[in-house]
């Protein structure tokens, strides 16, 4: 049965893990997606390829017993939200890891601006200030279905985001402190900025000043 504390494990781990290019592709989607590690964004490759699986094993199906799976298949998606339209099994095949990760609670805040950075999003998630038809969603990672997307908002007191003007004030209130607390007196910048820009005087002015 194994050891309830010890979980089995819901990802594979790439058989070049160095590979420069995953590498990249990896960090480009912690980024993007504002996901805490790597462990993420293998689960959802995890969950992308046992879709295409069952997608493979429908269509070796005989034609007679592939309708109803096919349905069910794409049905699952298309309620999900991760494909739209009238799709088909070759489309199921032909889906991206991204098409999961835009499914995440976590991105659906950020894309309802609900918050400001996805990390943020992530934060109001994990302190309990999302709710979903009126119930509190802690996990960020949550895959958010088509039918419960609109019903998407704060758990409680509405959180007060931050506007851009308010945060580049704030930005230079820090920027005011941490110099006063470096002893650089106010206008510093301002005066080696003019200093900078005052024309060279020639060590030969004097010279021919008194010519004249």
């Amino acid at each position: 049965m194994g050891d309830p504390k010890h979980l089995k494990k819901r990802y594979g781990t790439p058989k070049k893990p160095w590979d420069g290019k995953l590498l990249e592709t990896e960090r480009k989607l912690l980024d993007n997606y504002g996901l805490k590690n790597k462990r993420e964004v293998r689960r959802m490759d995890a969950l992308l390829r046992k879709k295409r699986r069952m997608a493979k094993h429908v269509l070796a199906l005989p034609l007679e017993k592939r309708a109803a799976s096919e349905k069910e298949l794409i049905d699952s998606l298309v309620n999900l939200g991760i494909m739209r339209g009238n799709p088909h099994l070759n489309d199921v095949l032909s889906l991206n890891i991204e098409a999961f990760l835009e499914r995440r609670l976590e991105t659906i805040v950020w894309r309802k601006h609900l918050a400001n950075t996805i990390k943020q999003a992530r934060q109001f998630i994990t302190h309990g200030h999302i709710g979903i038809n009126g119930k509190k969603v802690t996990v960020p990672s949550y895959l958010v279905s088509k039918a419960d997307e609109k019903s998407i908002a704060y758990y409680g007191a509405p959180m007060v985001l931050q506007s851009p003007e308010m945060k580049k004030r704030d930005n230079a209130e820090v920027e005011k402190q941490m110099a006063e607390m470096r002893g650089e007196p106010e206008g510093h910048d301002s005066v080696q900025k003019g200093e900078e820009n005052e024309p060279a005087v020639s060590p030969d002015a004097p010279a021919a000043m008194e010519g004249k």
